[in-house]
């Protein structure tokens, strides 16, 4: 028996919001969306073009308060070929949140809060 990542989900408030931040920040499309016939949800599955690895937001239509992350102790993270640029982007973007230049590493925030790593090729 063998087992494979597939996807991490992530609940999210404003969908459309949501799809554009990881458009621009981290250069996701959208793979796939299901629509719930009765219009209480949204599933829509955004990937990388380059890995199976997809990340599915969730929207909930009766959900309006924002989302308990705790202490965003859990998080993506994604590797990245040019660093420099990358931070720039993201700095740019006002969505760096915490970094670590002693391991060279920093994470941005999505719209709902979410934490995301960025490293460095080859990590």
């Amino acid at each position: 028996m063998k087992f494979l990542f597939n996807h991490q989900n992530f609940n999210v408030l404003d969908l459309e919001k949501s799809i554009a931040f990881y458009e621009e920040a981290l250069g996701l499309t959208v793979n796939r969306t299901y629509k719930a016939s009765d219009g209480s949800f949204i599933l829509t599955y955004m990937g990388d073009m380059a890995t199976g690895f997809q990340l599915e937001l969730t929207w909930l239509r009766d959900r309006k308060e924002a989302y308990d992350l705790g202490d965003n102790e859990f998080h993506l993270a994604f590797e990245v070929d040019n660093m420099q640029e990358s931070y720039q982007k993201h700095k740019a973007m006002g969505c760096v949140c915490y970094e670590n230049k002693d391991m060279g590493i920093y994470f941005i925030n999505d719209p709902d809060g979410y934490w995301i790593e960025i490293i460095p090729g080859g990590h």
